[in-house]
């Protein structure tokens, strides 16, 4: 009788892990997935995602208005080489994203920060004094212990960019889809030539929205052609970008330079 009774308390045991395992399933598959409107857009990122600070006192982009200047603000000191390989090129949905392969870095108060990727928004999420550009780019960084430091590069149309003749070369791209690239890069190519900045600390622009992220916003925007921004406007979702979020007190210094 004992035997019987562990031979079905074991089946019942089985049978209720498998149920747990399809309902782990089916919730995953269910669950929302964030975009830039609707039901999903950055209105409800804090509800979707169950880990996030999106919610938060801290949060990017914000509108870099009533700056202080620091005196003692230095030049970004940055290590980038002509040889550091584009590993691919990537459409997930949200921005057309290049990843690098080990190699270009920064330095800044004292830490090393890798660049890990960038990506675009199209339009701008930062506001310059109340000033949109049509296109922003973020060059994500990280340090050894997987803290952020966003150095931000904006873009109005003018003249055509060699630079992006090169990165463009590699599209269209569909989304979802992925390209190897593994060519050198000189990702300085793509900054202004001053290179005067903001910065504050803030969030990730997308879920989970963590904070405690340097921002560094170069104050002077690079030119790209028309037909240049049109290529990555069709290519991302409309309007990728996040509105601006409450300063909550928070101070943004400019250089002097």
């Amino acid at each position: 009788m004992n035997k019987l009774i562990l031979s079905f308390s074991a089946l019942f045991l089985i049978i209720g892990c498998q149920q747990s395992a399809e309902e782990h399933k089916e919730n995953k598959h269910n669950s929302k997935h964030w975009s830039y409107d609707g039901e999903t857009g950055p209105e409800h990122w804090a509800e979707l995602e169950g880990e996030t600070n999106c919610n938060g006192n801290f949060q990017s982009p914000i509108n870099l208005v009533n700056f202080k200047t620091a005196e003692d603000l230095e030049p970004v000191d940055l290590h980038y080489a002509e040889e550091t390989l584009l590993h691919d090129v990537v459409n997930n949905g949200h921005s057309i994203q290049y990843d690098f392969e080990h190699g270009d870095f920064l330095i800044h108060k004292q830490d090393t920060f890798h660049l890990k990727q960038f990506h675009f928004h199209e339009p701008a999420e930062h506001l310059i004094e109340g000033v949109r550009y049509p296109l922003e780019i973020h060059l994500v960084h990280q340090n050894s212990d997987t803290e952020f430091l966003v150095l931000s590069v904006m873009v109005k149309e003018g003249q055509n960019s060699k630079p992006f003749e090169l990165l463009e070369s590699y599209l269209p791209i569909q989304k979802g889809e992925t390209k190897l690239i593994q060519a050198p890069f000189d990702m300085s190519q793509n900054l202004p030539d001053q290179k005067g900045y903001f910065t504050y600390q803030g969030s990730l622009t997308t879920p989970p929205c963590s904070e405690d992220v340097t921002w560094i916003v170069f104050k002077k925007p690079i030119e790209i052609a028309l037909e240049q921004v049109e290529l990555l406007r069709y290519l991302m979702p409309i309007n990728n970008y996040r509105d601006e979020q409450p300063h909550h007190g928070r101070v943004i210094y400019s250089t002097s330079f």
